[in-house]
């Protein structure tokens, strides 16, 4: 192998290494979104950006506490987020941490559409109040750790029964996280829209205020009439018909029915807005 032949391997493997790393961080980032880890990620940033500031500045006190909190910050996370460490070294001793199937995920996604769609249409018969709020981009952490966390597989018996009347559960949103029930009994903040209806309660306010600052999908069955609304991006639609409601879940929360771009607007015009 002659001297060129050799840089040109070596350029390779710097090339490689790069890209594996960055697969590495872009896995993990995916990992940790909407849990506790991502406000201490911001955490970690605020204390490197003092640290170089005061270096900068010649701040020596304040980059002399910065340091130490670095040094022993590290331990304290460890100590801290064992569970988190432990559950990520189990997945990736049986594979799944780095692995997991376009066939798995899309039929995961349509289990819990599915099931949603199950639940809503026997809760919305018998009138049986219900806040169906499921997370996408946006990681709805604090909201589900406002509830009784449950981290259960989801399925249209177990939505119906949280939400029975007079049982524990049944008072607050049921959060779905990553095709899971994260958590029943949760509080969403309400909206201080001045255009909502009167005739409208806490459950399509709170519907309508997490639409407001994520962009989850949420489903609302009223207890005084059985009829089905929905959230998203900061608009109240009313009065959905089953059909419209299946639709519109799978366009949003199927990534088959968003690859094939058969995304219809024909619900949109069907439904009141607002007020």
């Amino acid at each position: 192998m002659s001297f060129a032949d050799y840089d040109l391997v070596k350029y390779l493997a710097n090339i490689v290494d790069i890209l594996l790393v960055w697969f590495v961080i872009y896995k993990a980032m995916g990992y940790i979104r909407g849990t506790k880890a991502v406000q201490l990620l911001k955490g970690i940033f605020v204390i490197l950006i003092i640290k170089f500031t005061s270096d900068v500045f010649g701040l020596n006190t304040l980059g002399w506490i910065m340091e130490q909190a670095i040094t022993w910050g590290f331990l304290a996370i460890i100590i801290i987020f064992q569970p988190e460490f432990r559950r990520a070294l189990e997945q990736l001793g049986r594979g799944r941490l780095f692995s997991r199937s376009a066939a798995t995920e899309e039929e995961n996604e349509e289990k819990m559409v599915e099931s949603i769609i199950k639940a809503t249409d026997y809760m919305a018969k018998r009138r049986i109040g219900a806040l169906i709020s499921i997370e996408r981009e946006t990681g709805m952490g604090d909201y589900i750790e406002t509830g009784i966390q449950l981290d259960s597989k989801i399925s249209s018996e177990l939505l119906i029964n949280i939400f029975i009347p007079n049982t524990p559960l049944h008072d607050g949103a049921v959060v779905i996280q990553k095709g899971h029930v994260a958590a029943a009994a949760c509080y969403l903040p309400l909206s201080e829209s001045p255009f909502i209806s009167k005739e409208l309660g806490t459950r399509h306010r709170a519907a309508l205020g997490i639409s407001e600052v994520t962009d989850s999908v949420t489903v609302i069955v009223s207890e005084e009439t059985g009829n089905i609304s929905l959230t998203k991006n900061a608009e109240l639609y009313r009065d959905v018909s089953m059909e419209q409601l299946t639709e519109l879940l799978q366009n949003e929360l199927m990534s088959s029915t968003k690859i094939n771009g058969t995304t219809s607007t024909r619900w949109n015009w069907r439904v009141k807005k607002n007020g």
